[in-house]
């Protein structure tokens, strides 16, 4: 029997899939590119030139966009 361990951390193109199963996000890997420019995206690190997301750091970044929990349509907070 042999263990499978995920991965802690992904390539940028894996990103989109792990957010919309995850946390039910659409994410462009084009615009994660260009977050990574400008910011606002998620944090990162670097093996050479190759961005690696941190899970812990993609789930942060995720549960920061999302709102809490309404009751209806007036109740929603702005978010940034």
């Amino acid at each position: 029997m042999t263990m499978q361990l995920s991965k802690p951390r992904l390539r940028r193109a894996e990103v989109p899939d792990y957010l919309l199963e995850r946390h039910g996000l659409t994410v462009a890997k084009a615009t994660l590119a260009k977050l990574a420019s400008v910011g606002g995206g998620p944090a990162m690190r670097y093996c050479g030139r190759i961005p690696l997301y941190d899970r812990t750091e993609l789930d942060r970044w995720a549960e920061a966009r999302l709102s809490g929990p309404v009751p209806n349509t007036g109740a929603r907070e702005a978010r940034p």
